[in-house]
């Protein structure tokens, strides 16, 4: 950084446009930061220095820099509006947020940003300061830190009745929740968000999180059906937004449609306009899992699970999912092979369903445990034995019902004596 500093006017601005490289750039910029100079027009072309220079920083990667720009532009900040000042400071923490690897500055920054701003007491972007905090120890999963974070700042934001930054606190904590499987908080959390939205308007970016939160509660109570349509509303806000999260909407439909048994929509869905634009590893993924269910193969099913790891495994809300749905094709498969048997090798079963003999030996323990059949395993000579269905005796249900008749002929005969006596 040049100790000499350029006058804040439009021609340095131009200047800095026209460098060659973005270093070159980068120090013109610095030095009209640099300038004494506090007039209106002077603080303009600063303001738009600061825009540039942190776009420049943000694509030569230098996230330490612009973390030392926030700290160099303090004294700037107490020249211009505190609503111009918080739009500078996001921006800049917007920047930091698009540099990967990131993650820990992001929550250092926020941290020394959380100091400034009480010492200084801008209160509106403190509070922005720290939903965004929180937001990022939720991602690294320090959610202790996150909820107590959170919980003192639901009191102040609804003592000021902020009802924007409310919906974005109460969506954040729903998402808190969720992560801690507390499902009746993240609810509560869920329903706060939208009783706040609807007094407000909200963002088309902001109603597409809420609906895709809202989907990922309801396929997690199993009514895939309600979660089906929140995530067709959520893919729409951010299609129409070109948001990248329109394409885990568009994932998330796929897997409602295959868990309620409609896996042969999946690939009519993928080749629809809206899905062809987002052809990718994501809705392979989910193709191959609609095929290997429609084909009801567990080989398939963990073929597409081992090539598509990334996009089902590490996926939790998938992955979760995809679990409960493996283990309803394995019973179906399973209760398909050993109908024929009476007495059967488990062997010969984990040979037919092309699994680990001591995997398939777990499962089938599970189901007569859950009564899905009746048997028991003899494992001493690593053998299954089915019984026969136990057909239930008709005359013990008719004689309760005939024991209940009686009952009410008494009951019925003792209130007619009682009102002759009376």
């Amino acid at each position: 950084m040049s100790s000499s500093y350029l006058p804040a006017t439009t021609d340095s601005i131009a200047q800095a446009l026209e460098a060659k490289t973005p270093a070159e750039s980068i120090s013109i910029l610095y030095r009209v930061l640099e300038s004494p100079s506090s007039s209106s027009e002077a603080i303009r072309i600063k303001e738009q220095a600061i825009t540039n220079l942190s776009g420049l920083l943000r694509q030569e990667n230098r996230a330490e820099d612009l973390r030392n720009l926030l700290t160099q532009l303090r004294p700037f900040f107490n020249l211009i509006p505190k609503a111009k000042t918080a739009k500078i400071v996001r921006g800049i923490i917007d920047a930091v947020a698009k540099i990967p690897g990131t993650s820990d500055l992001q929550i250092s920054l926020c941290k020394e940003m959380v100091q400034w701003t009480r010492a200084e007491k801008r209160t509106f972007l403190r509070q922005r300061v720290e939903a965004r905090l929180a937001a990022l120890l939720m991602e690294s999963k320090e959610y202790s830190e996150a909820l107590t974070l959170l919980s003192g700042l639901i009191k102040e934001v609804r003592r000021l009745d902020d009802k924007l930054l409310l919906v974005d606190i109460d969506l954040l904590e729903s998402k808190l929740h969720f992560s801690l499987r507390n499902l009746p908080k993240a609810k509560a959390s869920l329903t706060a968000a939208r009783t706040a939205a609807n007094a407000i308007y909200v963002p088309p970016a902001q109603q597409g999180t809420i609906d895709l939160q809202s989907g990922i509660l309801h396929a997690e109570e199993k009514d895939y059906k309600t979660a089906y349509s929140y995530f067709f509303e959520a893919f729409e806000a951010f299609n129409a937004l070109e948001d990248p999260r329109a394409v885990f909407s568009l994932k998330y439909m796929l897997l409602c449609k295959i868990m309620v048994n409609q896996a042969d929509d999946v690939a009519g869905i993928i080749s629809s306009k809206a899905g062809l634009q987002y052809v990718g590893p994501e809705l392979d993924a989910m193709k191959a899992v609609a095929d290997a269910y429609s084909k009801r193969s567990l080989k398939l099913f963990e073929t597409a699970l081992r090539d598509f790891r990334a996009q089902l495994e590490e996926d939790p809300i998938v992955h979760r999912h995809l679990s409960s749905l493996y283990d309803t094709l394995l019973e179906q498969n399973l209760c398909r092979l050993i109908e024929p048997f009476s007495r059967v090798e488990i062997a010969h079963i984990a040979e037919l369903i092309e699994l680990p003999v001591d995997h398939v030996e777990k499962k089938l323990s599970q189901m007569i445990l859950d009564k899905k059949f009746a048997g028991t395993l003899d494992q001493g000579a690593g053998c299954l034995v089915i019984f026969d269905d136990p057909k239930t005796d008709a005359i013990f249900p008719a004689t309760l019902e005939t024991i209940s008749n009686v009952g009410k002929v008494v009951d019925s005969l003792y209130f007619r004596s009682a009102k002759i006596m009376a």
